[in-house]
């Protein structure tokens, strides 16, 4: 049975752009400590599935911290109705840009330093699809902006924080790979149409 298969179905009192998330219930926008996170993908505005990820908080705590709460939304910010603006097939899915939406915006939960901080560590090595990992314009400029890989990228190594990896809708960033261009330019939207962190059981605190 899946991991999104056992969670009870999720109200939805946020509209239309919320569809994608009524399969998964264990939601909270509240920013509980947890290790699942996940998107909800639309695909040219219609709802496509779900991807989840896990971050590897035991090695990377701060950057895992930095996502968590860009995915729950808690300090009124976040990757919610942000979507994938460089998709390159055969490399990476690239996201998290909800300032700009073009690649050159976002910014972190940490103040400071224009919403940058610096390379936690390099100890996750970029060795498989599927990994989580930080986007960045050079040395502790780490934001907001995220990729997840396509295949191994060992030229990445000591130059990009690894942080998670997907644990669930890995064929959905295939299909969203298809939708890629050698430019990065993608031929559709792929927008995250809500975003949170994955609680199971009946503790789940969902709006």
């Amino acid at each position: 049975m899946g991991l999104l298969s056992i969670f009870k179905s999720k109200k939805s009192s946020e509209g239309s752009n919320d569809q994608a998330a009524t399969s998964t219930s264990a939601i909270t926008q509240k920013g509980q400590a947890g290790q699942l996170c996940y998107f909800s993908i639309q695909i040219n505005g219609e709802p496509a599935g779900n991807i989840v990820f896990k971050l590897y908080d035991d090695v990377v705590p701060k950057t895992a911290r930095n996502f968590r709460e860009l995915c729950t939304g808690q300090n009124g910010f976040g990757y919610k109705l942000s979507g994938f603006h460089r998709i390159i097939p055969g490399f990476m899915l690239q996201g998290g840009d909800f300032t700009r939406h073009d690649g050159t915006g976002g910014k972190s939960i940490y103040p400071g330093r224009g919403g940058k901080f610096e390379d936690e560590n390099f100890v996750v090595r970029h060795t498989k699809p599927g990994l989580l990992s930080m986007a960045n314009a050079g040395p502790a400029t780490n934001g907001s902006q995220f990729f997840i890989t396509v295949a191994s990228t060992p030229h990445l190594d000591g130059k990009h924080v690894v942080f998670g990896e997907v644990i669930e809708g890995m064929e959905l960033v295939r299909q969203i790979e298809t939708l890629g261009s050698s430019s990065g330019k993608p031929k559709a939207k792929v927008g995250i149409a809500s975003s949170g962190v994955v609680i199971s059981g009946d503790d789940s605190d969902s709006d």
